[in-house]
């Protein structure tokens, strides 16, 4: 019985015992002004703050950003609150180089050439309503739902430029279906 629920080359099916308690805890975006960022992440894509970590020294700040809708397990505390973001999976780790401004700053969104990181993804219970919402609040698209061949997922960007891909999970599946390799 293999450990994956699918077969690709290169999986590795003995599970070396000193990976147990590792969890994906976060991708880290390089942002150009936090105010319109975390308006974007908090107001737009209706995430919750969890911490900030402000570095005067190395003149940087990192935000951590979490989804969900139940927070009550988060402490107030201050040090337990730090343990609790850097335990907790799926997290967005916004970067602040305090140099960096809109005006002189740039980032590469990976999906241009040399392609790298090209998005990160979110689940939303309802496409159309959620990009039409998206539409409203003037974000822009790179994709919309029905453009392209892949139909039923779009791509927005966020103020620096990162696509966010947008999809109803339970849709997924008859989306990509036609797209198979059979």
């Amino acid at each position: 019985m293999s450990r994956h629920f699918d077969k690709a080359d290169g999986l590795c099916e003995d599970r070396d015992p000193t990976t147990l308690g590792y969890v994906f805890n976060q991708t880290m975006l390089r942002i150009a002004d936090p105010k319109r960022s975390l308006d974007f992440y908090t107001r737009v894509m209706g995430m919750t703050l969890l911490k900030r970590l402000d570095f005067a020294e190395m003149k940087f700040s990192l935000y951590f950003l979490s989804a969900g809708d139940d927070f009550s397990d988060i402490s107030q505390d201050n040090n337990a609150r730090t343990t609790q973001t850097f335990g907790r999976p799926a997290m967005l780790e916004l970067t602040h180089n305090w140099d960096d401004t809109p005006e002189n700053t740039e980032y590469h969104n990976g999906n241009s050439e040399p392609k790298g990181f090209g998005h990160i993804g979110f689940h939303v219970p309802d496409l159309e309503t959620s990009c039409q919402r998206f539409e409203d609040l003037g974000v822009p698209f790179q994709k919309r739902p029905n453009d392209g061949s892949m139909k039923g997922i779009a791509f927005i960007k966020d103020p620096d430029g990162y696509w966010i891909e947008i999809f109803d999970a339970n849709k997924v599946s008859g989306s990509v279906a036609a797209h198979l390799q059979k």
